[in-house]
């Protein structure tokens, strides 16, 4: 009874259909046939006059949609006297509007999954007492010590105190097999412990981890519906004119009226109005189960467009964790001379090479120098004054413009090196590698088998080392020696469109937002990379890139299949009722069957279970070695 009782709240206008066709059974068997007649008829155009309502406010918003079929036919079948149709048509139509809502909640179901999972409750460990506290998950400060019970959900992003534990991340990353984390470990919010408690320093807030930056993005893309509208009012205009041609001409031909409105009762819009909706958020959901949050539909329209895509090379085509492999110091510097002066200096760069400097420096046991007076041009490099000594670290056009006696290195394919100039005299450089994804090359590959074979590389990096790599995995167009704007600017020249952009570090954001789609490699924590894309994929795999073009134009093709599908079988079944073949009451059931048909056909967009566990687009063969200070 509850049940039942909260189903009519949330669908007022089903219930009262049901209650009036009770009424209207017990006035039949009693023999009030008048009075059911008056009951059926007057309840039909009072929901047609609040359709009417909806349908003028959409028209003021300059959007026609196609509930004048659905009007036209409560309004027909009263006056030809078909009352049962009446009723038939308005349990339909508000019924259609229930069977909505239950397919967008199953096409919803992993971004819902996501939500209703978000952790509330921290257990904080008390400095030097060992007791615990449980705390709101938003009131976890950094460096807070956090105990997480078997099979709990960790509230916060954090590194492994314990010295073991595993976690199961298949709602971040869509990896179903568990992973283990040992000691110093990053742990990320939101994965689920294992089967023994651990303990994890925070490393951000609630409100700054990587699960609440998720459901930020879900919630995002979850509130988007305006493609799906724009999807179905493509074809309302002329099926509404095709219909009401039918119904004309029926009419005219017989000289009965009745087939007028036998006709528009077939012709009711709700597989345009449903079917739509319904497989745009089975993609979105779809999408989700495989790592790639997709905010909006309109971002799957433009996937299943889209005929060019460009890459940034560190981070994106390369794995963008870069070792130093040489230092090449000039006299009168060291190797140690060089390595310290560098490493001390990236300690105020925000660029991931900065990290590969400072890593060797301390593998080598160097001791860095700290400083106040330090400042970083994006994408060109790093000045620090240590005493006084200034040292600038970067390009090499960088350091020429500081240090005129800086020479380029020699350098093998795909290497990169990273000059040193200390008080305007060269000191030196190191060299850096990075290997090339594995996938890469097969990820192009896929994105040709659906059309998008116009290729082009973005990057920082000198000529020679772009188009090293743009050979390797079998890209068309390189642009070297790119700066971020230069970046915007080169995909805003770009003809053939959509245009995909993929990349992953801050300073990729603005290119990702002048994109038709952005798609950022958000694994790492990009976080104003994330923020600027349409498209983030959650997972360090290139491959889903391609898997999100895959899951947009199979949306895509689904939506369409199942207006087409309500399409045909709504004119054939007008072309029946043009003849007289199929009564009013008959036909309003029949209709129903259409509904049904289109819903379950839209569904498929959801996708099969297993494509979640679909391995990453893979090839074997040799790394390559790059890097750049994209």
């Amino acid at each position: 009874m509850r049940t039942f009782a909260h189903a009519a709240r949330r669908y007022p206008i089903v219930a009262a259909t049901i209650l009036v066709a009770l009424v209207g059974v017990v006035l039949w068997l009693s023999g009030e046939t008048a009075g059911v007649r008056w009951l059926f008829s007057g309840f039909g155009l009072f929901v047609a006059g609040i359709e009417a309502v909806g349908m003028v406010r959409q028209l003021r918003r300059g959007s026609f949609g196609i509930d004048f079929l659905a009007i036209t036919a409560i309004v027909a079948t009263v006056l030809v006297g078909e009352y049962i149709a009446t009723l038939i048509i308005v349990l339909m139509l508000s019924g259609g509007a229930a069977l909505e809502d239950y397919a967008v909640s199953r096409a919803k179901r992993e971004l819902n999954s996501l939500l209703k999972r978000a952790p509330q409750i921290a257990h904080r460990v008390r400095d030097g007492q060992g007791e615990v506290e449980d705390v709101p998950a938003g009131r976890v400060q950094v460096g807070d010590v956090i105990l997480v019970r078997p099979a709990e959900i960790v509230p916060v992003d954090g590194d492994l105190v314990s010295e073991t534990a595993s976690f199961d991340e298949s709602s971040l990353t869509g990896e179903s097999l568990p992973v283990e984390r040992g000691s110093g470990d990053p742990v990320l919010s939101g994965s689920i412990n294992g089967t023994a408690a651990a303990t994890v320093r925070a490393t951000a807030t609630a409100s700054n981890s990587q699960y609440q930056q998720i459901i930020a993005l879900v919630e995002e893309a979850a509130a988007s519906k305006a493609p799906v509208v724009r999807l179905a009012d493509r074809y309302a205009v002329p099926f509404t004119a095709v219909s009401l041609a039918i119904a004309g001409l029926a009419w005219f031909f017989s000289g009965d009226p009745a087939r007028f409105a036998e006709v528009l009762v077939v012709a009711t819009p709700c597989p345009l109005l449903i079917s739509a909706p319904v497989a745009f958020m089975g993609g979105m959901s779809r999408a989700a189960r495989n790592g790639i949050i997709v905010k909006g539909g309109g971002v799957l329209e433009k996937l299943a467009r889209a005929r060019t895509v460009v890459f940034d090379k560190t981070g994106t085509l390369t794995h963008g964790q870069p070792t130093i492999v040489a230092v090449r110091p000039e006299h009168p510097f060291t190797e140690r001379e060089v390595l310290a002066l560098a490493a001390s200096a990236e300690q105020y760069s925000s660029h991931v090479l900065a990290a590969s400097v400072i890593a060797a420096a301390r593998d080598q046991g160097v001791e860095l120098t700290s400083t106040e007076q330090a400042g970083e041009v994006a994408a060109r490099g790093v000045v620090a004054r240590f005493g006084e000594r200034e040292v600038s670290v970067g390009k090499l056009s960088f350091i020429i413009d500081r240090a005129p006696d800086a020479a380029a290195t020699p350098l093998d394919g795909g290497e990169l090196a990273i000059y040193v100039a200390v008080d305007g005299e060269f000191a030196g450089s190191l060299v850096a590698s990075d290997r090339l994804r594995d996938n890469a090359k097969a990820t192009i590959a896929a994105f040709a088998a659906r059309g998008v074979r116009d290729t082009v590389m973005l990057t920082g990096d000198a000529r020679p080392t772009a188009e090293h790599i743009a050979g390797l995995v079998g890209i068309t167009r390189v642009q070297s020696d790119c700066l971020p704007g230069d970046k915007v600017n080169a995909v805003k020249a770009i003809s053939r469109r959509p245009v995909i952009m993929v990349g992953d570090g801050v300073n990729d954001a603005p290119v990702l937002a002048v994109a038709d789609i952005g798609i950022a490699m958000g694994a790492r924590g990009a976080t104003a990379a994330s923020e600027s894309a349409d498209v983030v994929i959650l997972l360090d795999d290139l491959s889903r890139t391609a898997r999100a073009v895959a899951i947009g134009q199979d949306t895509i093709r689904i939506a369409l299949q199942s207006i087409w599908l309500g399409i045909i079988l709504s004119l054939g079944l007008m072309v029946a009722a043009a003849f007289g073949f199929i009564p009013a009451t008959a036909g309003a059931l029949a209709q129903e069957l259409v509904d049904l048909a289109t819903i379950l056909n839209a569904l498929r967009a959801i996708g099969g279970r297993r494509d979640a566990a679909r391995s990453a687009v893979a090839v074997p063969g040799r790394a390559a070695p790059s890097f750049a200070r994209d």
